[in-house]
């Protein structure tokens, strides 16, 4: 399918797909996408947020004068702001710190090289209680009451977030219950990042019903029958992103959290595998080709002109790299490969963006949004849950206190 500013294309061969499977989940999907226009409408669905956003973004204008944002956060409240950052980085003119790990050495780095009273931090925790959201946010030892360099976005409940923001009198937003993180890129966890990095959030958010109609429908429809298709037969069970550009790889990491904790439930799922190229063409590529036919091949790129060329001129040798722009070179690479693939008869998906800019990045996230929840509905998965994480988090606060 072609659009002015996003290229998408499957390639998966007939010989892995069941034609009695794709009948079946063909009239599934007509089924669940009228559930799903219903929960569009619906302001206590997770969905909800790709047509509702109630949230007024001017009244953190006063919060537009740090120069300095520092976000800290864990999975799906703070990956996708890590996305739009990466993306859009061109457009940025703050610096932005993500904490989304335990790394003294990170927080120490900060404190050396930033004024902490200048910086701004935005907190968000769904639950309001996250572990390492926490700690990160202890360690830095910032807290203090009436701070007016502190946003914290967490649900409106007994949790340890809001009850700090109510003793101390910080600025709070809630995070709504019914999405969860994963979901929430669209909501205020990642909007008011986008909003306070001076990005566009209108234009963010225009297009992100765009799959719901037309060609574009066609198309959602296509890839989520197909790929549950190939998800139910567990012969194909590993997503590879081919990362193409680097300004991809945060968004891609999206991604992999949205699929894995969506799919991955009773026996079942996608894992989703980030590998940057050409880096891996020398290391994983042999695998990738040869190894077990198990894997998905999903190629991200984006045109970028890129005015570094190679020169022999002073050399004086004759090679077929001569003048050439890098971004010239790694496109014959991406070329090869997709050749390949091809030959191969290995499954695999294009994402080109041919522009990007705010609109094309809602669509990426809404479209993503929309055929992990259609996958997980078409192979009877609740997509929206992630109960093996959660005994992991009861069971590290039993052995912590």
């Amino acid at each position: 399918m072609k659009k002015k500013n996003l290229f998408l294309q499957n390639n998966f061969p007939n010989i892995y797909l069941n034609k009695y499977k794709n009948k079946i989940y063909s009239k599934k999907f007509n089924k669940i996408f009228v559930e799903i226009k219903n929960d569009l409408d619906n302001f206590s669905k997770t969905l909800n947020t790709l047509k509702d956003f109630k949230f007024d973004l001017k009244s953190l204008d006063k919060f537009k004068k740090f120069k300095t944002i520092v976000l800290i956060g864990m999975g799906g409240s703070i990956l996708g702001s890590e996305a739009i950052h990466g993306l859009m980085e061109n457009k940025i003119n703050k610096r932005v710190y993500f904490f989304n790990d335990l790394n003294s050495k990170k927080i120490l780095n900060l404190k050396k090289s930033e004024d902490l009273n200048k910086a701004l931090f935005i907190v968000i925790s769904k639950s309001g209680n996250t572990i390492e959201t926490l700690t990160n946010f202890f360690s830095l030892n910032i807290i203090k009451k009436d701070s007016k360099n502190i946003i914290i976005i967490s649900e409106r409940a007994n949790n340890l977030l809001y009850n700090l923001a109510k003793k101390f009198n910080l600025k709070y937003v809630e995070h709504k219950s019914h999405i969860g993180g994963r979901y929430s890129v669209l909501s205020e966890t990642g909007m008011i990042p986008a909003y306070l990095m001076g990005l566009n959030t209108f234009s963010l958010r225009k297009n992100i019903k765009k799959f719901l109609n037309g060609s574009n429908k066609t198309f959602l429809k296509n890839s989520t029958v197909q790929l549950a298709n190939l998800l139910s037969s567990k012969k194909k069970n590993n997503l590879i992103f081919l990362n193409y550009s680097p300004r991809i790889e945060k968004f891609l990491f999206w991604c992999q959290q949205l699929i894995a904790e969506s799919l991955g439930k009773n026996k079942n799922g996608f894992l989703p595998v980030v590998s940057n190229v050409p880096k891996d063409h020398h290391s994983l590529l042999q695998l990738y080709l040869d190894g077990p036919r198990d894997k998905i091949f999903s190629i991200f790129s984006i045109n970028e002109e890129v005015k570094l060329k190679t020169s022999l001129k002073k050399l004086r040798i004759n090679n077929f790299l001569h003048n050439k722009h890098l971004s010239e070179i790694k496109n014959a690479q991406q070329k090869a490969l997709i050749k390949i693939l091809k030959e191969k008869k290995l499954p695999f998906r294009e994402f080109k963006i041919k522009k990007i800019n705010e609109k094309v990045l809602g669509e990426l996230f809404s479209y993503f949004i929309l055929e992990t929840v259609i996958i997980g509905k078409l192979v009877n998965l609740n997509p929206y849950n992630q109960p093996a994480v959660e005994q992991v988090k009861k069971y590290t606060k039993k052995i912590l206190n």
